[in-house]
């Protein structure tokens, strides 16, 4: 849906990060066709008349966030989300290219589902969005999909999310295929051996409430293996979703080795714990009314304790993980009005992602140019130079541009969610930081408030 536009922008004033050109300086974005016709002091002389200018002193403009794991849930699953509200929520969220995730009915496991996803994209989207491709078919870990009709039907990576690949030999060979193909295989680290019937972390807050815990061994043993398996073969393993403190010396090691490894965290496994379980541990974020079993806080992987998350963004904080991901999971409200163990597990994030990021900035704990990185070129470099897009505000480039204010305070009201999913612990909670305005190739898709 969006496409080129003739008009000429000049976005006036703002703090421009460009972490790919290692460029921050406040000055002038012109945008013409599509294009970045200038980027930094530009001239009086330089500017067009008639141009529109976004006045956009005291924010930051910076290359179009890029999100490389969330559920758009169609086909299949419509009444939970779909590619045009995902892409609508992302647009919100300040993201400009988003992949999606396989687990659909039916799964994108051939080259057909392929282009039913970008087809509907190209009518119904207003972001980029890239599939990702099943490592077997119908994600049923049994026999690897046709992963070179894949490739060349246009995914990213390839992914059985939501389900692991259980068969070592089978991960063997996928990571045997994609290195060939140039293509990053993610796994979904999780022994179902030891998480059986687990529904939050193991701990003290599951042992308070009755609930079965999830062990952190649950994540490490299955990304060590993979990790030895990326190691015999040569392929690249991307490790999605990291959530224990031990899985990051897994990945800094691994590194030390030359494995070809990289990894990511979500917003929500930086900056809560399962605390939030036992009910009103959102009070410091400014949220009231929670209460002890809420389902919104089910996910997976789970939320940890405060040791694991201060892992986490000390990993993130150094690049050892090499990006954030949302897993926006969306979910229809009613299914989550039931028991925790009954309950899916899931959190819409999409739009709450940078507020929820930046409150690692202004803790003091990363620079605002690093969690920019985190966002633009990390996820990029994870999927590779098979992916051949990656905005930059380079004069010349597509102007995917993002435009935030980092210090705006503002209310989580789901309601107001563009995702059709509601579904979020952070319901009241005051979040600092939020999108003012989305571009895509030149045009605003979310600008002031709304989605244009």
């Amino acid at each position: 849906m969006f496409g080129l536009t003739s008009d000429t922008i000049l976005i006036k004033g703002p703090r421009i990060i460009d972490p790919g050109r290692g460029v921050d300086e406040v000055g002038d974005i012109l945008v013409r066709n599509g294009a970045i016709l200038a980027s930094g002091q530009i001239s009086s002389d330089d500017i067009p008349e008639g141009c529109r200018v976004v006045e956009a002193a005291g924010k930051v403009a910076s290359p179009g966030f890029i999100d490389i794991h969330c559920h758009l849930r169609e086909p299949g699953y419509e009444y939970k989300e779909t590619i045009a509200a995902g892409t609508r929520a992302a647009a919100r969220g300040g993201f400009t290219s988003i992949c999606c995730m396989p687990n659909t009915d039916p799964p994108i496991d051939n080259s057909a589902m392929v282009e039913f996803i970008l087809q509907r994209a190209r009518d119904e989207g207003i972001v980029r969005v890239f599939p990702i491709g099943c490592v077997t078919k119908g994600r049923k870990g049994k026999e690897l999909s046709e992963m070179e009709e894949l490739a060349v039907a246009g995914v990213v990576a390839f992914s059985d999310d939501g389900d692991p690949v259980e068969d070592p030999n089978l991960m063997r060979l996928a990571l045997t295929y994609s290195s060939d193909l140039g293509l990053p295989v993610t796994n979904h680290c999780q022994d179902r051996s030891l998480s059986r019937d687990g529904v939050m972390a193991e701990g003290r807050v599951a042992t308070r409430l009755g609930l079965p815990g999830i062990p952190s061994a649950v994540e490490e043993a299955m990304m060590a293996r993979d990790v030895a398996l990326a190691e015999l073969t040569g392929g690249r393993i991307h490790l999605a979703h990291l959530s224990t403190a031990g899985s990051v010396p897994l990945v800094k090691q691994a590194r030390e080795r030359g494995i070809p490894v990289t990894a990511e965290v979500c917003p929500h496994h930086l900056t809560i714990t399962d605390e939030w379980v036992l009910g009103g541990q959102s009070a410091g974020t400014g949220a009231g009314g929670t209460f002890a079993y809420d389902t919104l806080t089910k996910v997976y992987p789970p939320l940890r304790g405060q040791r694991d998350v201060d892992a986490l963004v000390q990993g993130l904080a150094e690049g050892t993980i090499d990006c954030i991901a949302t897993d926006h999971a969306p979910h229809e409200l009613i299914s989550k009005l039931v028991t925790y163990q009954d309950a899916p597990s899931g959190i819409s994030v999409l739009e709450t992602a940078l507020g929820s990021a930046l409150q690692l900035v202004h803790g003091g704990h990363m620079t605002l140019n690093a969690l920019v990185e985190r966002m633009t070129v990390g996820p990029a470099r994870v999927l590779g130079d098979s992916f051949d897009y990656l905005s930059t505000l380079a004069p010349g480039s597509t102007a995917d541009i993002v435009i935030f204010d980092p210090d705006l305070e503002w209310v989580v009201d789901p309601n107001e969610f563009q995702s059709m999913g509601k579904n979020t612990p952070l319901q009241g909670a005051t979040l600092k930081g939020q999108v003012i305005a989305t571009m895509v190739q030149g045009r605003f898709v979310y600008e002031d408030g709304a989605v244009v």
